[in-house]
């Protein structure tokens, strides 16, 4: 069997195409050009995303880390490290406003729960920064609208978390059903099937010593804290509760989504979507479902998405697999794409599993193995900035695939409706109820204005 691959010179060059004048940045030139950064959310994936970056670009340093919990402040071994490359030690902060406000910082990394991301997204932009902002990057679709409107208006550069848009083997994916030979696509599946246990419910606290919950909560309604709700020393339960973040959805299966959108060539909204689902692995009470089975319509494909996580028996690919040159077993890979053509099968796997062919009884006609891609967004992102160049994450491919994950929660509030879906109006033309959740709530003084 010959190992191939389908990388497209062009294509990977097309992603790289000048704004041209309009497009104003602060830096424009070579690797010489410093790029001080601020990180907002010191979490563990906030942490990983900012020492991507540093790495993978020279002459890029590091502020301040803005975090409203206190205790995250104690992360001596990083602070030192970013001491001794750069000289000085970056300032830890709990009111992302002051990075903003520094004419030093170029960019901000924002790495907060999901409903922080468009209003800081939008202050670092009106302040004048870059920004990298992690998936899933709105709360709603009216949140998407304000932030292509944002990015457009302050002409910064923003990089979506979608780490999968610069990622060689999803361009080659995107090349091989481009060139016609799986057939005529008729149909696409995604997965996200995860394991998980029983939420319990739990009783109010006192907010912890060293966080600040007001700042927190942010522009969602103010409520008693909860453990539940909230962690002081790990990622916590957000994602559960729908002022927070869309579930599992929103999580690992807004990557595997995006991703298959890239692998279509970027099919704007579908015309419809219906969904059914809830909690009906474990019977949890909790807000986000525990399982989702999503159909949307695009005009020339159907597809499907199947999240949840109550499957402890699939598998989310190790290193052997994201970082090597082993293959996963398909049929148990947690968060693959199935996308079947008139003629062969491709089975593509997000962060850097890769894609395989296939014919009749499993013969493999064509493949090109992946490489867990953060290292190459975090580079674009910075050579973005650098070179006055759209970022792989683009804010309008960004806003098209985290509204997949918007219409199908909005068709499971609603009951588990079919909605039909006007891609220019970005409104449902056939149920008064699913548009009152095209904008979330908003309390001041956060309001993105």
């Amino acid at each position: 069997m010959q190992r191939r691959n389908f990388i497209s010179h062009v294509a990977l060059g097309a992603m790289g195409v000048s704004l041209g004048s309009s497009f104003i940045t602060k830096k424009q030139g070579g690797s010489n050009d410093k790029i001080v950064l601020a990180l907002i959310g010191c979490g563990g994936r906030g942490r990983d995303v900012l020492s991507g970056i540093v790495k993978e670009n020279e002459n890029v340093e590091v502020k301040y880390l803005c975090d409203v919990n206190e205790t995250l402040a104690a992360i001596p071994a990083e602070i030192e490290a970013y001491a001794k490359k750069q000289g000085y030690a970056p300032k830890f902060i709990t009111d992302m406003r002051r990075a903003f406000d520094d004419k030093d910082v170029d960019a901000a990394v924002i790495c907060t729960p999901e409903h922080w991301h468009v209003l800081a997204s939008v202050w670092a932009l009106q302040a004048g920064k870059h920004v990298y902002v992690e998936k899933n990057p709105t709360l709603s679709i009216w949140e998407g609208q304000q932030l292509i409107a944002a990015t457009k208006k302050y002409k910064k550069v923003l990089q979506i978390g979608f780490q999968n848009r610069s990622a060689p083997y999803a361009f080659s994916a995107r090349d091989y059903i481009k060139s016609g030979k799986l057939g005529s696509i008729v149909h696409v599946k995604c997965y996200n099937l995860l394991g998980g246990s029983k939420w319990m419910p739990e009783p109010d606290t006192a907010v912890p010593a060293g966080l600040n919950w007001d700042a927190w909560q942010g522009p969602a309604k103010s409520v008693p804290y909860n453990p539940n709700r909230h962690s002081m020393t790990g990622r916590g339960g957000w994602l559960d509760f729908w002022s927070y973040g869309g579930g599992a959805l929103s999580d690992d299966a807004s990557h595997v989504m995006d991703l298959a959108r890239l692998a279509m060539g970027d099919p704007g909204h579908p015309a419809s979507v219906y969904c059914t689902g809830g909690n009906v692995g474990f019977h949890s009470q909790k807000e986000t479902p525990e399982f989702l089975n999503i159909t949307y319509q695009f005009p020339n494909f159907s597809m499907t998405c199947e999240s949840g996580s109550c499957t402890p028996y699939m598998t989310k690919e190790g290193r052997e697999v994201r970082y090597g040159s082993k293959w996963p077993y398909w049929p148990q890979n947690s968060t693959r794409i199935e996308i079947y053509g008139t003629e062969r099968i491709m089975y593509l796997g997000r962060h850097g599993v890769g894609w395989q062919v296939m014919e009749v009884d499993g013969k493999i006609v064509d493949m090109d193995k992946g490489y867990f891609p953060d290292k190459f967004h975090q580079k674009d992102f910075i050579d973005s900035i650098r070179l006055s160049k759209a970022p792989n994450g683009d804010v309008t491919q960004g806003h098209l695939s985290a509204s997949l994950v918007h219409l199908a929660d909005i068709a499971y509030r609603v009951g588990n409706q079919y909605l039909e879906f006007n891609a220019t109006t970005e409104r449902f033309t056939n149920n008064k109820a699913a548009n009152t959740f095209l904008k979330g709530h908003y309390r001041s003084p956060y309001i993105i204005s």
